[in-house]
């Protein structure tokens, strides 16, 4: 009743201000044609300089003419005849869940009307649904690795309900992205459009089959860019807030103008749902690998051969940097592309080809869109001025390239006796192992405390000076000035830290 009241003493002033204002209405609609949208917004608009209006997007349009390019994507494994009334070795139980269980509805993955593919097969094993999207009018559909990948039986049904079965191209499990073919001509395809142009706060929006829902729409803005998502090296992640869930994967998403920027892959979630952060694949990334997949059926990544890590805002002061950018080297991976050419540990790479590298993680990426073979040109900061490297990359591949600790050969009781530097608020003992030196933190406190360094650290150089005993790292220090960059082995890794001195 309250809001009733409010809404006719609303309406009552705002009619009273219309009458009273007819003259000026009279002469604002007096043209022959309606007038259009920015004048609207110009008339309606505060007037105030300091207020922007705003309009919220229509996606009925590009539902409308970008709907039929998308796909529902249906894949089966078969089923292991011993599994056929169990659920499969990797399959889910569900009778284990009472019906009134919130899980139940979850794991049954709600598929409604799914033609000639029933959930309950004993000739069928694990069934997976996604999304994706049509990228050449013979056929060719991009989708996620994770929604076709190890499954015998691939069905696509398109925004027509024609229904064909299709062949897996090639896939890639470090992008996510695979290419599938059907046999069919005249499709419909999407536009592509360039990730690289995208905005945080830009609107988009994603079209798939959550849950089985098909030609779902939901939409959000681009929350950022560049996302470094674990074990995910080589992409360079979209992060919106736009609504994903299970089915959505593969699935396109497009901006304001009806281009495909990204293909939908990953969601963080503490429950199996949408939590309110999804993340997109960007489609030039996807495009590079769907054209090797298409030309050879496996993807080649270029490398460099090095370890890298983030440059904070303390490293950048240690190392004369005038912003906290680039790709810092830790370690050099012996008879590699880099450790030919010259890099050196301690070494800033700041950009690839003249394209900046403006954090860590965007360096894998960038060298690993230049096939195997081709010559990079690298610009390195190095001990305070900027130079230009030549580097001819070899292959990346997903093996382990890391030095592990030799558990046989754990590191020697100390060999002399320990000393404090109390400026840098350590105390170090020198210890050889198999005659090598190494200089090991036995306490901390004060500057090293803060900068990170950590009881048990193996402190390998000081001010890319390597030191191996008390006298190297006193002359190191004191040469170094009051912000150090100190490279230190931790277990198996390698990493610098900023020592600011007092």
């Amino acid at each position: 009743m309250r809001k009733t009241t409010r809404y006719a003493v609303a309406l009552t002033a705002v009619s009273a201000a219309l009458l009273g204002g007819c003259d000026k209405l009279d002469n604002f609609f007096s043209k022959d044609k309606a007038p259009s949208e920015e004048s609207l917004v110009q008339k309606i608009a505060p007037k105030n300089g300091d207020t922007v209006p705003m309009l919220l997007p229509d996606f009925t349009k590009l539902v409308e003419s970008e709907g039929q390019t998308v796909v529902n994507i249906q894949a089966a494994a078969p089923k292991p005849a011993s599994q056929a009334q169990n659920g499969g070795e990797n399959g889910m139980d569900l009778s284990q869940f009472p019906e009134n269980d919130p899980f139940y509805e979850f794991f049954k993955r709600l598929v409604p009307n799914v033609p000639e593919m029933p959930q309950q097969d004993e000739d069928r094993g694990e069934l997976n649904f996604g999304s994706g999207f049509i990228i050449s009018t013979d056929g060719y559909i991009l989708t996620n690795t994770h929604v076709v990948q190890n499954m015998g039986q691939i069905k696509v049904l398109l925004n027509d309900k024609r229904e064909y079965t299709a062949k897996l191209i090639g896939s890639d499990q470090q992008s996510d992205v695979a290419l599938l073919k059907i046999e069919a001509k005249g499709l419909p395809v999407v536009k592509i459009g360039n990730a690289k142009d995208l905005k945080p706060g830009e609107w988009v929006a994603a079209i798939g089959a959550p849950f089985g829902f098909d030609n779902s729409v939901t939409a959000g803005i681009v929350s950022a860019k560049g996302r470094s998502l674990p074990n995910e090296n080589y992409t360079p992640f979209i992060q919106t807030d736009v609504a994903i869930n299970p089915g959505n994967s593969g699935g396109p998403l497009f901006n304001l103008k009806g281009q495909v920027v990204g293909i939908n892959s990953q969601i963080y979630s503490r429950s199996g749902g949408f939590m309110g952060i999804s993340f997109a694949i960007p489609i030039d990334v996807a495009i590079n690998v769907a054209d090797q997949l298409k030309a050879s059926g496996k993807v080649q990544r270029g490398q460099l051969g090095v370890i890298i890590q983030e440059v904070s805002y303390s490293l950048a002061q240690s190392f004369g940097l005038d912003k906290a950018s680039g790709a810092l080297i830790t370690k050099v991976l012996p008879n590699g592309p880099a450790s030919q050419a010259g890099l050196q540990v301690g070494d800033i790479v700041r950009s690839v080809n003249g394209e900046e590298v403006r954090t860590s993680s965007d360096l894998p990426v960038m060298v690993g869109a230049i096939a195997p073979g081709k010559t990079v040109e690298l610009g390195v900061w190095r001990k305070g001025k900027e130079s230009k490297i030549t580097v001819k990359l070899g292959a990346a591949n997903n093996s382990q390239e890391l030095g592990q600790a030799d558990p046989q050969n754990p590191p020697p009781a100390a060999d002399s006796p320990s000393f404090k530097v109390e400026q840098a608020g350590l105390v170090l003992q020198s210890r050889a192992n198999n005659g090598v030196k190494r200089l090991v933190v036995t306490a901390v406190s004060g500057a090293a405390e803060r900068a990170g360094i950590m009881r048990g650290d193996e402190i390998l150089a000081v001010s890319q000076i390597q030191v191996q005993d008390e006298a190297s790292f006193r002359s190191a220090l004191e040469a170094a000035g009051k912000n150090v960059p100190v490279l230190v082995q931790r277990g198996s890794d390698e990493l610098f830290l900023a020592l600011n001195l007092p």
